[in-house]
């Protein structure tokens, strides 16, 4: 079983921060080499692609303030790109990887650096993948430090632990998507969930792949979590110990203790916990939650918290995870997330909105003569599935290049109706394309997000490219643009960039369109993202160079 010792992680933890030292931390240089490589888990040998050959990729250390430079270059029979999440790259959607939204993938056998600053940003974030399902194995944490003499605004922690909740397919992962495309069905679920790329041993030869971490009694550890699964919302917890979570998605909270966490694809949480029990050996596990009915992977994914000086042979406690359709946890957890609202990270959400958006979330049937039952499953927003263009939206918009969009997404539904209501299995007539909303600079804009029940409820974890975002007000059922507004939270709501919309309800979140650019809105749930739950934000150019889109980089791929 893989045990990294205390004093491993001490001098791992204390040679991060020699190589963060502002004397030598201005700019922070990383070579990516996405290559395929042999990776063995639940008895099964197969060739993926990955970073570095890790599973997970490596993590990106940087101090906030730092220059970010990462060459990646693309040994695998792929196209690549890599998205640095929650990054704001302001001006610089050169930077921000989604693959023709921002740039054209990156060919076999070519580079491209990624260049950006770490501006007013620190805390948690991640990369990964993005294009096709490549992100299934093709991911990895970002750990940004407050700025050399800044503390953090909760405790300071003895040790910190980076924990990357993923996904494990026996087969090839673009395999299955294919199948699942020609078929017009979703693709097959994942075998496992795993924790920094392993199982647990719950799993069948899995005792070498479980992932341990040791402490020593009374120390306080700081746990960067990330969901980094395809399609799974995850319960999270440690054993006989409650967290106090203290960031979400690189954004300081108000501290509050639970025993559990709900995390959703895309998201991060930061978590203190203090190793006051009894010595001994404790399982940290991860298993879905779906309140809807549909079929998720539900195995538990598992990692061991070991106090020193435990033997290896006494078994670990499994802790009391929320049941998988637990929509009352959900929501209260989610309640008691909120900014920090302090002077020196003040929550300044936008009291007036320039531009409303209602933006209704929809599943559906199209015709497919070729598919299995002559059907395939699609994914709206406002009734239109989002089509992938073949050249970048920045590019195209830059360069003034026509025909490859139109800026002509609708704020609202073209056919108001009982959302939530009983289930529907009408069509309304989705329309497919590439239509996207164009923003005025610094513009305030509130999008309310809502559920359907076209063919299903089910809740999404939707993220936005370029920002963060405050998460105003949720609620079940339809928003009421009379009532609801009312009951908002503005002042101290979270802020954050991927949001979970309730099963069957809506969410409202604001935010400042203060960076110019093409920027990715989508369902984090792969599976919804590629049947075409998407769509951009054009932002146009402020006054003046300083507010406008900075130039391409000389090696920007071309498509």
């Amino acid at each position: 079983m893989a045990m990294r010792t205390s004093l491993l992680g001490v001098l791992a933890f204390g040679f991060l921060c020699f190589i963060c030292l502002p004397a030598e931390a201005a700019l922070k240089k990383y070579q990516f080499d996405v290559r395929v490589s042999n990776v063995s888990r639940l008895c099964h040998a197969k060739q993926m692609v990955t970073v570095n050959g890790g599973f997970p990729g490596p993590t990106i250390y940087a101090r906030e303030g730092d220059r970010v430079q990462i060459n990646v270059t693309n040994y695998a029979q792929y196209n690549m790109s890599i998205h640095w999440h929650g990054l704001k790259q302001y001006r610089n959607g050169w930077a921000d990887g989604p693959a023709y939204i921002t740039q054209c993938p990156i060919q076999t056998g070519n580079s491209y650096v990624y260049d950006f600053n770490v501006t007013g940003q620190r805390g948690t974030l991640w990369w990964h993948a993005h294009i096709l399902w490549l992100r299934a194995t093709v991911y990895g944490a970002i750990v940004i430090m407050p700025q050399q003499g800044t503390p953090f605004p909760f405790p300071q922690p003895d040790r910190e632990e980076v924990l990357v909740l993923g996904e494990w397919w026996n087969a090839d992962v673009e395999q299955i998507e294919k199948q699942g495309n020609a078929l017009g069905l979703p693709p097959n679920m994942s075998d496992a969930h795993t924790i920094n790329g392993k199982p647990g041993p719950l799993f069948p030869c899995s005792e070498k792949h479980t992932f341990a971490m040791e402490v020593e009694k009374g120390k306080t550890y700081l746990l960067r979590i990330i969901n980094a699964a395809l399609n799974d919302e995850l319960f999270f917890a440690l054993a006989n110990h409650t967290f106090t979570v203290v960031e979400i998605d690189a954004v300081y909270t108000k501290p509050f203790t639970t025993d559990a966490i709900l995390i959703a694809p895309g998201q991060t949480t930061n978590v203190l916990v203090r190793a006051n029990q009894l010595p001994g050996r404790y399982f940290m596990a991860a298993r879905a939650f779906m309140d809807a009915p549909i079929s998720v992977d539900n195995k538990t994914a598992t990692a061991i918290f070991q106090y020193k000086g435990i033997p290896e042979t006494v078994i670990p406690k499994l802790p009391t995870l929320p049941a998988q359709n637990d929509s009352d946890f959900a929501l209260s957890y989610n309640s008691k997330l909120k900014s920090i609202n302090t002077p020196k990270y003040p929550a300044n959400v936008p009291l007036n909105v320039d531009r409303h958006l209602l933006l209704t979330v929809g599943l559906g049937i199209n015709p497919c003569p070729t598919c299995l039952n002559g059907t395939r499953l699609t994914a709206s927003l406002n009734n239109i599935s989002f089509i992938m263009p073949q050249t970048a939206l920045l590019q195209s918009h830059y360069f003034n290049i026509k025909g490859v969009y139109t800026p002509d997404f609708p704020d609202k539904p073209p056919t108001p109706f009982n959302f939530t209501g009983a289930p529907l299995t009408a069509n309304l007539r989705t329309n497919v394309g590439t239509r996207i909303s164009k923003i005025a600079f610094n513009s305030t804009v509130e999008i309310v997000i809502q559920d359907t029940n076209l063919l299903s409820v089910e809740s999404h974890p939707f993220h936005l490219h370029g920002y963060n975002f405050f998460v105003v007000g949720t609620g079940i059922g339809n928003f009421d643009p009379k009532k609801d507004p009312a009951k908002y939270n503005l002042i101290d709501p979270i802020e954050r960039n991927t949001v979970g919309v309730p099963t069957g309800g809506w969410t409202a979140i604001r935010f400042r369109a203060d960076n110019p650019g093409v920027w990715f809105f989508h369902c984090h749930l792969e599976l919804h993202t590629g049947w075409g739950l998407k769509t951009a934000f054009l932002v146009e150019n402020g006054p003046g160079l300083d507010h406008s889109i900075l130039p391409p980089p000389k090696d920007l791929p071309s498509c």
